[in-house]
C-alpha cells in the first residue's frame, strides 16, 4: 500500500492503495464518481476513457501510481450542468441508445476536438477507433462530433 494524491476534476483525493490498482477503481470507489464505466478491463473498448493532463487514456489499465499528481478529468468534470458543447451535441443528435459507452465516447471526442477543431471523417475515425459502441451508434457519434465542432466555433 502507498499514499497518493489524485487531482480529479480539480479536487484532490488522498488515497491509500496498491500502486498497481487501476485508476478506474480509484475514480469510482475512492472519489465516488461513477460516470466512468468498467467494461472490458483490458483497454480495448474505451468505456473507461478519462483525460490525464488533457490526453485520453483508458483508466482500466492505468495504474493509480502513474496518475498521481496529474490532472485527471472524468465525464463529471467536463461541465457542471452537462452543457459542454460535446455533451450538448450528443443530446441534440440523440446519440445514446443504451448509453453505457458514451462517457468514454464523449471524453475521446472532447480530446479530438481540442487537437483538431474541424475534424474530417478520417480524423474522427482515427480518434474514435478505440471506442466501441455495442449498439452501433457510430453514424450518430460522427454527426454529434461535427455538431460539437460547429458549437465550439460559435
Amino acid at each position: 500500500m502507498a499514499a497518493y494524491t489524485l487531482n480529479i476534476n480539480n479536487r484532490n483525493y488522498e488515497i491509500d492503495s496498491d500502486p498497481a490498482m487501476p485508476l478506474l477503481w480509484a475514480i469510482r470507489d475512492f472519489a465516488g464518481l461513477t460516470g466512468t464505466k468498467f467494461s472490458c478491463g483490458i483497454a480495448q473498448c474505451g468505456a473507461c476513457t478519462v483525460h490525464i493532463d488533457g490526453n485520453p487514456v483508458n483508466s482500466c489499465t492505468m495504474p493509480v501510481s502513474a496518475a498521481a499528481n496529474k490532472k485527471i478529468t472524468t465525464i463529471e468534470g467536463l461541465s457542471a450542468n452537462n452543457d459542454h458543447p460535446v455533451q450538448k451535441a450528443w443530446i441534440e443528435e440523440q446519440v445514446p441508445q443504451c448509453g453505457y459507452c458514451h462517457s468514454g465516447q464523449i471524453m475521446a471526442a472532447v480530446a479530438l476536438l481540442k487537437r483538431t477543431p474541424n475534424p474530417s471523417d478520417s480524423d474522427i475515425d482515427r480518434a474514435m477507433q478505440g471506442q466501441l459502441c455495442r449498439c452501433g451508434t457510430y453514424p450518430r457519434i460522427r454527426k454529434a462530433i461535427k455538431t460539437a465542432a460547429r458549437l465550439m466555433k460559435a
